[in-house]
């Protein structure tokens, strides 16, 4: 399972429209074949701070999932939303095993 969070801080203004673009490519990402899940976190403590938790099946699902229209949208959606560039951590699962 490839698993990545994505850091990302928007403006605050922007909050509600990062949140209603960013809710459309989660319920396209999860219905992705290899998809196993696609969380949006937004922090307690800072509103403007969000995490997406994305696990994918394999590296080739990650590829397709950039590819995506859902995808796609959202990224030119955001770009002028983003108070600095999205900073994305890849992880490797250990539990719950795959």
């Amino acid at each position: 399972m490839i698993t990545t969070c994505v850091d990302v801080f928007v403006k605050e203004d922007c909050i509600q429209d990062f949140i209603k673009a960013t809710e459309k490519n989660h319920r396209g990402s999860v219905s992705e074949p290899d998809n196993f899940r696609f969380d949006i976190l937004q922090s307690n403590d800072n509103p403007c701070h969000f995490v997406l938790y994305e696990v994918y099946k394999t590296a080739e699902g990650v590829a397709a999932h950039k590819e995506t229209a859902h995808y796609l949208e959202w990224r030119d959606t955001v770009a002028d939303m983003m108070a600095k560039p999205r900073q994305g951590n890849k992880f490797t699962m250990l539990f719950p095993e795959a």
